[in-house]
């Protein structure tokens, strides 16, 4: 494709994503794609990373085109993510508008005209507000704050980056040297991370999916910090686990791995459509000591097996705060009463869990949300509606899984984020349930 195609089509693909604000975006680029699949993978690279640069930006892009008498739209943004983003100049700008079959049509007078105010302009205006300066939803800034205090902007900026492709290799079938050797067997360099004993962080964006050692289960795309919650439940041979809020079953297959395939996992979630994906993922990673479970209104499964299973991990349904560098259109999707609803839906949901866990079992609670709400807050109330459980340190965790490692970070719970650690935002925090 030209680069007037590749700004075309970038353009359709915003207007995609505008028409379905709800849902989030990484479906709707799918979508787009599998529509259209004369586009040629690096095409379709380059169209996918300007749209979400422009969605990642979108709070500032708007700011700048309001501020030009500009109302935001597909077109608009484009142009102001080049101008300001990229760097592009006024005759750059106008090439990518060229008009003509597999082009968009020519700059009108009003196009041209916010372009020239804003080549050669900072994306971070000194005269936004705070919220768009930090390119934050209002809503999010007191959590946020209470989190990282005066480090906000070095914590914003994290969230601000585009997100590294990490993958866990699969310890049933291969080690991590062997992953990374075959990876580069496919022309796709990668390093091992450094907190996460699986973890493979690929170097660019390289379509895995589509290699050997990912079609034969050897690796599975999961981001280290997720594969730090897998590593904290601490699950071993012959124990009995449940994966409480299991979505396409990521932690199941890690877990499965630590307890190299002896002993039971339960893989349960509300939705038919992901524990389908969980199954077919758990197949190809060889995985034989794992079922999964739909949780149904009046469903009686977690009461009949009440204080039985060892490990219980509960990966929280949140806000996602932590993974806006991965998914930087939640940010506009979601809102205060988002969180008010999820806040209310994570209490249940722990509550629930805890009674699974058996005396002297543990209970893993991990969110991908870096707000105190989802997560300590959480934790508290837990511990003050059940006197039978106490917190299990990240201090006492930390010697038995990592001993070579340095802890990463102080305090009781695992606390992750992009500034300080590179992985996404996760929060984890291991309660144990007194033995008598």
């Amino acid at each position: 494709m030209t680069p007037a195609a590749r700004i075309a089509a970038t353009v359709d693909l915003l207007v995609a994503v505008e028409d379905r604000p709800r849902r989030p975006a990484d479906a709707t680029v799918n979508d787009f794609f599998r529509a259209r699949r004369f586009i040629g993978a690096g095409d379709r690279r380059a169209i996918a990373e300007r749209a979400f640069g422009i969605m990642r930006q979108r709070r500032r892009l708007d700011w700048h085109l309001i501020r030009c008498n500009m109302k935001p739209n597909a077109r608009a943004l484009v142009i102001a993510h080049m101008a300001l983003s990229e760097g592009a100049d006024m005759a750059t700008i106008a090439a990518g508008f060229p008009g003509g079959q597999y082009a968009a049509t020519p700059l009108i007078a009003a196009e041209t005209r916010i372009a020239g105010q804003m080549v050669g302009k900072p994306l971070a205006d000194p005269w936004m507000p705070e919220e768009i300066r930090l390119n934050l939803p209002e809503w999010a800034i007191p959590g946020l704050r209470a989190r990282f205090g005066d480090d906000l902007p070095a914590a914003a900026a994290g969230l601000d980056e585009a997100a590294p492709l990490d993958l866990r290799a699969n310890i049933l079938k291969t080690t991590r040297d062997e992953a990374i050797a075959a990876l580069a067997a496919e022309g796709i360099a990668s390093a091992p991370t450094s907190l996460s004993p699986w973890g493979i962080r690929v170097d660019g964006r390289r379509a895995v999916t589509a290699t050997k050692p990912f079609l034969d289960g050897r690796i599975e795309v999961q981001d280290e910090g997720s594969q730090m919650v897998a590593l904290l439940a601490d699950a071993r041979p012959g124990m009995r686990v449940v994966d409480w809020c299991a979505g396409a079953a990521g932690k199941t297959l890690a877990m499965a791995a630590t307890m190299g395939n002896k002993g039971r996992i339960a893989a349960c979630d509300v939705s038919s459509v992901r524990l389908v994906g969980a199954t077919k993922r758990l197949a190809r990673g060889g995985v034989d000591n794992a079922e999964t479970h739909l949780i149904e209104p009046g469903d009686r499964w977690a009461k009949r097996r009440a204080g039985t299973f060892d490990r219980v991990l509960v990966d929280a349904p949140c806000t996602g705060t932590g993974t806006w560098r991965r998914n930087p259109d939640a940010r506009l999707r979601m809102g205060e009463t988002d969180l008010s609803e999820l806040v209310a839906k994570q209490s249940v949901i722990l509550e629930t869990a805890a009674g699974l866990v058996r005396p002297g079992g543990r209970l893993i609670y991990a969110t991908c949300s870096l707000l105190p709400q989802e997560d300590e807050d959480q934790v508290n109330g837990l511990l003050a509606r059940r006197a039978e459980f106490s917190i299990v340190p990240l201090a006492s965790l930390w010697p038995g899984l990592r001993p070579d490692t340095p802890i990463p970070c102080p305090g009781d719970f695992l606390v992750l984020s992009p500034h300080t650690h590179g992985t996404d935002g996760f929060f984890c925090a291991v309660l144990e349930r007194r033995a008598d």
